[in-house]
């Protein structure tokens, strides 16, 4: 209790107190995008993809060597939280060792190096380090056991041929061409992801064909979907800048065949979930990014094909979200996100549809509020978010027996970008 009144105190002191101390300049512009590198290195890095608040750093470390400029960048943040309820055993990984899900934590949200080529027509991309991807009405674990039981040490790793400026071809292990949220919690607005990312999957193995030109971008994948080890899924995503200040986008997925992880490590029941696996997704986006202002609302939908062969009846999802931003000055800003999300069926017939929510004819909500401030390279912010569950399965809402219908989560994280 003392902790949680703790956690608790110190999210709503720091909101009130940044708050406070900056609405006098409610009219300043958000700081401009990051310019060109300064030092002996001339290229501008765009990876990993910063969300808005926290930016990619201007001028990262870099090394002249024999293959041309090495940049080298890293995150090192921790954070502490408490939530109102756990979840219960069904959402945890039946995976030696593992704990359960915690209602409190202090613990690293990321501790890695980025080093990347990012000129000359060979270019590679390496992320290694520990991370943590806290995600709302999911369960939150360490940052060693989530490493290890989504994508190891190395989570991003590719390779990239830019064959000129408009086209290139890139293979390895790489973020995903779906979704309106990134995975780790400094590319983000918010420090936990949403509801709609629980349907996405995060960072894919496979080989991606790119095109850019003027305002359009696309993006072709053929990858093994939710890290599956198979190449049995097809993802794309299309970009177009209508002016300065707006964008709108789409994107999708799905399988090209069944999946079936009874074969596969304790582990991937946690990475590669047998339904979503076994799904499709498209979502469409648009985004305001001016003056003080950024602004993302999307919508998604979702369907798991039945296959009797893998006991999956079958199921649907659709649902939206609204993210924005507000910068107050150049060094703090408050963000929040609101979203809903529902699934096809109906709780009176449990069995008449496959669960990828909390259970059939279930649906949720959320709404986050996360005030940040920054220095440079150093930022800290406070969160709070409420999940509330509707027409859920008893079993599958929040608490150690899945029979409460909301959750509370407040958050602290701090730390560095370079």
């Amino acid at each position: 209790m003392t902790s949680k009144l703790f956690l608790q105190s110190a999210t709503a002191m720091a909101a009130v107190l940044l708050c406070l101390g900056q609405a006098q300049a409610a009219d300043m512009p958000v700081p401009a995008p990051a310019p060109a590198a300064t030092g002996p290195c001339k290229v501008a890095i765009t990876f990993p993809a910063f969300g808005g608040i926290i930016k990619q750093n201007p001028d990262p470390a870099c090394f002249q060597t024999g293959i041309g400029e090495i940049y080298v960048g890293g995150a090192v943040t921790g954070y502490a939280y408490n939530y109102s309820e756990r979840l219960p055993a069904f959402y945890t990984p039946v995976v030696p060792g593992q704990r359960d899900d915690r209602v409190g934590r202090v613990d690293f949200s990321n501790v890695q190096a980025f080093i990347q080529k990012a000129d000359g027509p060979l270019q590679f991309y390496v992320q290694t380090g520990l991370y943590s991807i806290p995600a709302l009405g999911f369960p939150t674990f360490s940052a060693v056991d989530q490493t290890n039981l989504l994508f190891g040490p190395l989570p991003v790793v590719f390779g990239k041929w830019q064959i000129n400026d408009e086209w290139s071809v890139q293979g390895g292990r790489m973020p995903t061409n779906i979704g309106s949220e990134l995975a780790f919690t400094f590319q983000n607005l918010n420090i936990s992801r949403g509801l709609l990312f629980n349907q996405e999957n995060i960072v894919n193995q496979g080989v991606q064909i790119n095109y850019s030109s003027g305002p359009l971008s696309a993006s072709v994948a053929v990858t093994d979907g939710f890290y599956s080890g198979e190449l049995n899924w097809v993802t794309g995503a299309v970009v177009y800048k209508l002016d300065d200040a707006n964008t709108i986008g789409i994107n999708g997925g799905t399988h090209f065949s069944s999946y079936n992880n009874v074969s596969q490590p304790n582990r991937f029941y946690y990475a590669t979930p047998l339904t979503l696996q076994n799904s499709s997704i498209v979502s469409a986006n648009y985004t305001y990014a001016a003056g003080p202002w950024i602004v993302t609302p999307y919508i998604q939908y979702t369907n798991v094909e039945r296959n009797n062969v893998l006991g999956l009846v079958g199921a649907e999802t659709f649902g939206g979200a609204l993210l924005a931003s507000y910068a107050f000055t150049d060094n703090f800003a408050l963000a929040g996100r609101f979203e809903y999300i529902t699934q096809s069926g109906s709780r009176f017939n449990p069995f008449g549809q496959t669960n990828v929510l909390y259970g059939a004819g279930s649906s949720a909500y959320s709404f986050t509020v996360t005030p940040t401030f920054t220095w440079d390279r150093y930022f800290i912010r406070g969160e709070y978010s409420h999940v509330e569950l509707v027409d859920f399965t008893a079993g599958l809402g929040f608490g150690p027996a899945g029979t409460r219908g909301s959750q509370d989560r407040y958050m602290v994280e701090t730390g560095f970008t370079f």
